[in-house]
């Protein structure tokens, strides 16, 4: 029998040791870094070993760090909660003082992938709230608190390109509809000429909007890019819309989430009648009047968000970058008081360090792998994919992990970087745990996915 399993694992190493040097020896990674480390799942012994002590650009596989720590950390069942509450007193209809928004930082907030975070879903709890209380004038000021998060909505290192965008969204102690929203743009008559915005919303952009937008050829894509980085009030286009498209859609980042959602809250009180007597105030307008605000002392309604499984399930499924930045300061808040990316991120390597990954494995600056400065190891990946089986929770963290080319994996991409992490059952019922990170390749992203997939096809 023994005899049977070397054998049988020797022949494995073989294969993915043959299909490796083929694919090392491609044109595409002449001057690439190329790591790839496979263990037995059920022994922990190694299968194949390249590089796995050499840190590298993960991308999005880094949300892997987050997710287990966040799981583990904070708890599976975890909610975020938002509070409704006042000072003062109720009398005749009338709020006698301030209504408090009170948030912990929930990304799901306005999110439309569950029906109890929609838009239309909060914002009536906050209205039947009032209701219920029979407040239809708020004397004082309605106070938007996000203070149990920094006002640094984005970890140090991110790029200029990307903070205008979706995927570079900040995270607030309030944050509303993912900090995102819709831009709809048209392509000219010609390669070429001047693209045109039909649709955005204008709130966004404050003092202006300039648009250096034009027309692509037919087909090549979406590279068309905001540039509008948080607190900002101007913001500007560049990049193309392929020819033909009457209704391109791109997605950008919401500058200041609190005051965005202070707007929305404002019209949803005044269509219903609502009226507040002075205004409404975030945590910035705080520091920067250098006001002491008084605490509420009574809650009117609080709204949770789903749990922590749940909304990792779509950080892991769609790489949901402001959910890993979300969970980052959720654990410093939690464990010190006070949500910082950077207390964050601390507490994240502290608890990887214990867990038997390197310091020096786990060089990360963010909890979604956005930063083109964040280095680890396949070996580090490893560890903590072999950490998550062994606890009570894995099977929510496995079923968020997205099904690549027949593969339970986490995939990842950023600037001239590959990578994927993950699971694999072989055929005759083997596991398998894998980590591969690809470094400086050349040419087309999709060409090398499909080469790096052939290398772990040799695990089925």
């Amino acid at each position: 029998m023994l005899t049977c399993i070397s054998s049988f694992s020797q022949s494995v190493s073989e294969k993915i040791s043959a299909s490796f040097q083929r694919f090392e020896q491609d044109s595409q990674l002449r001057h690439a870094v190329i790591s790839l480390y496979v263990v037995d799942a059920k022994t922990g012994q190694p299968v194949f070993d390249k590089n796995s002590q050499v840190g590298l650009a993960p991308g999005s596989c880094q949300k892997l760090f987050t997710s287990a720590a966040a799981l583990e950390l904070l708890g599976h069942d975890y909610r975020y909660k938002t509070e409704i509450g006042y000072d003062g007193k109720i009398e005749d209809l009338e709020l006698k003082g301030n209504l408090h928004i009170v948030g912990s930082g929930d990304p799901t907030l306005g999110s439309w992938r569950w029906n109890q975070t929609k838009e239309e879903t909060v914002l009536n709890e906050i209205i039947n709230s009032l209701k219920q209380f029979h407040i239809s004038k708020i004397l004082g000021d309605v106070l938007l608190d996000d203070s149990k998060f920094s006002i640094q909505p984005i970890p140090d290192g991110w790029i200029w390109a990307d903070i205008g965008n979706y995927y570079g969204a900040g995270s607030w102690g309030i944050n509303w509809h993912e900090n995102q929203y819709d831009m709809i743009l048209q392509s000219g008559s010609t390669v070429g000429s001047n693209a045109f915005i039909t649709t955005t919303d204008q709130s966004m952009m404050g003092s202006g909007l300039v648009n250096q937008l034009k027309t692509g050829e037919k087909g090549s894509g979406d590279n068309a890019y905001i540039y509008l980085p948080p607190y900002s009030a101007l913001a500007f286009t560049e990049g193309t819309v392929p020819l033909g498209e009457s209704n391109f859609t791109i997605s950008g980042a919401i500058p200041n989430a609190p005051a965005y959602f202070s707007g929305i809250l404002r019209k949803r009180f005044e269509n219903n009648g609502i009226r507040v007597y002075k205004g409404y105030k975030t945590n910035v307008d705080r520091l920067i009047e250098k006001r002491i605000w008084p605490s509420a002392q009574s809650v009117l309604f609080t709204h949770y968000s789903p749990t922590l499984d749940s909304i990792n399930y779509w950080f892991l499924q769609k790489s949901i970058n402001l959910y890993g930045e979300a969970f980052v300061k959720t654990i410093a808040f939690v464990k010190s008081g006070f949500g910082s990316t950077e207390k964050g991120i601390d507490l994240l390597k502290d608890f990887w360090i214990s867990h038997g990954i390197e310091a020096s494995a786990i060089n990360i600056t963010d909890g979604s792998g956005l930063s083109p400065q964040n280095r680890v190891t396949t070996d580090a990946l490893i560890k903590v994919l072999q950490y998550a089986k062994t606890r009570p929770w894995f099977n929510s963290f496995y079923k968020a992990l997205p099904e690549i080319n027949g593969t339970k994996m986490k995939s990842g991409s950023i600037g001239g970087a590959k990578s994927f992490a993950g699971y694999q059952t072989s055929s005759d019922g083997r596991e398998y745990i894998f980590a591969i990170i690809v470094n400086n390749y050349d040419g087309s992203s999709q060409e090398i996915v499909h080469k790096m997939w052939k290398v772990l096809d040799q695990l089925k």
